[in-house]
């Protein structure tokens, strides 16, 4: 909403009663406006796919019910991005009692602190003034680790009391981010790493919605809406968090993985595919995004990984521009347009993906990461290439090898290498270009490795490799 608009809402409490304004809590402002929203049929959370028959509806009906929510789920399953979402629910805007003592965006018709209520119950309401809050204002995250009692609860300011304030007087607390968060919603990520301390501070928040500072309890009726994010294999643990608190939460929302791959790849088109463009443009071949994705599937099924840990679609992600920067340089370095990634420039993908993997010691037999992402690499070429087999009988081309043919490829090779090498070979070799159709030297030559590593990953043909070039033979 725009400045101008903003100056035409009331600006003392008199004329806000006069307009007819009435208080809702946080959690009644929520469930209003998500009934609305899905009255009208609008998308709740933009954005988030796969969860539509899972996740989100648990969600709503949480909001319904107006509880507080836990996220469970591994790294990368959207849970930070859809509690910052749930700020859409709230009201555009909100009135506060615009003063500079209060330590809060106090809601004019039920203040909770000490000297609003003072203000509402002494002062002439057309001498109150009012200001607005937006609701993208009205939402705080904090990171479990490190954090704090002072930071999120509060504590006793010294200074408050060197000047006179008396030590259990609401005047002497400093108060942390979820008092001051009063009628917004927080969110906390990683509870588990909470110290208890903290934790405890939250169980009291959660059941009676008050603040106790060093045992001064201090009465705020405090409106906010609290959520949480965990990792399953933290928070089931016995001792990471205390009982009373999760018996607090009201709706745990259980996240998941994309359930097929074509989802996968619709969350790498939704993030990535405006960097495709450009002076330096980037047309990724369907088949790669298959590979690419099927690489994180079989991450996340290899025994050599600690599933515990998860693979997060940062994962994806991460890789998946890195397979476009190999590209977009070898565009850059031989002029040829448009840059395609190719079966080699799998080959870079250590640095994007060596630290994202947690190995499974017990599994692993030493291995090392990039022993293990070789393993997986290779198994989702074999995956990806054998549907393609299937659609397009490519075992014919493997034959052409038993006459001696060899083929060299490599990230660095310009196209045009590719295409001189396969001029005098027989019309089998066309089969390679159905995967992905197109008269472009830069695309065939991305299908002509697609073929060739799918033809090796199922061992009908054999290659060397050595100074970042690859060969191909019987």
């Amino acid at each position: 909403m725009s400045g101008n608009e903003i100056s035409n809402f009331p600006s003392n409490l008199k004329e806000l009663k006069e307009s007819g304004w009435e208080s809702k809590s946080v959690k009644e402002e929520m469930r209003a406006n998500l009934i609305s929203m899905l009255e009208r049929g609008d998308m709740v959370f933009p954005g988030i796919i796969g969860y539509e028959d899972t996740v989100i509806p648990e969600i709503n009906m949480a909001v319904l019910a107006g509880h507080d929510m836990l996220f469970l789920g591994e790294k990368g399953q959207a849970k930070s991005r859809m509690m910052r979402l749930l700020v859409r629910l709230l009201d555009e805007w909100i009135p506060y009692i615009d003063h500079p003592e209060l330590p809060v965006h106090e809601d004019p018709d039920r203040p909770i602190t000490s000297l609003g209520k003072r203000l509402v119950n002494q002062t002439d309401p057309s001498e109150i003034a009012i200001a607005w809050w937006h609701r993208d204002q009205r939402y705080a995250e904090r990171l479990g680790p490190g954090t704090k009692f002072a930071d999120i609860i509060g504590e006793i300011d010294p200074a408050k009391l060197t000047s006179g304030v008396s030590l259990g007087a609401e005047e002497a607390l400093a108060l942390g981010l979820i008092p001051r968060m009063h009628r917004g919603i927080f969110a906390m990520n990683e509870l588990p790493e909470l110290d208890d301390l903290v934790q405890v501070g939250l169980f009291n928040i959660l059941e009676e919605r008050d603040v106790q500072i060093r045992g001064y309890p201090i009465q705020f009726d405090l409106d906010i809406s609290i959520l949480f994010s965990a990792n399953p294999a933290t928070y089931n643990r016995s001792g990471k968090v205390i009982p009373q608190l999760k018996d607090r939460i009201g709706s745990m929302i259980k996240t998941h993985y994309p359930s097929d791959r074509h989802l996968g790849i619709e969350i790498l088109h939704q993030e990535a595919e405006s960097e495709l463009h450009g002076s330096y443009p980037v047309h990724v071949p369907h088949f790669m995004y298959q590979v690419l994705e099927e690489i994180t599937v079989q991450a996340r099924k290899s025994k050599f990984i600690d599933h515990a840990s998860g693979v997060s679609a940062r994962f994806s992600l991460a890789n998946f521009r890195t397979l476009v920067a190999s590209a977009r340089r070898r565009s850059i370095l031989h002029q040829e347009s448009p840059a395609v990634p190719r079966i080699s420039d799998l080959g870079h993908l250590y640095s994007s993906s060596i630290g994202k993997l947690e190995l499974d010691m017990m599994g692993t037999h030493q291995m090392s990461e990039k022993q293990v992402l070789d393993a997986v690499i290779a198994e989702a070429i074999r995956v990806v290439f054998e549907e393609y087999v299937d659609q397009h009988g490519l075992e014919a081309i493997a034959e052409i090898f038993t006459k001696g043919f060899r083929v060299e490829v490599g990230d660095l090779l310009p196209s045009s290498v590719y295409a001189d090498r396969l001029k005098h070979v027989p019309d089998a070799w066309n089969l390679a270009f159905e995967v992905n159709a197109s008269e472009s030297e830069t695309m065939r030559a991305s299908c002509i490795e697609f073929v060739l590593a799918g033809l090796y990953s199922t061992e009908r043909i054999s290659r060397s490799q050595r100074h970042g070039k690859i060969e191909y033979e019987i």
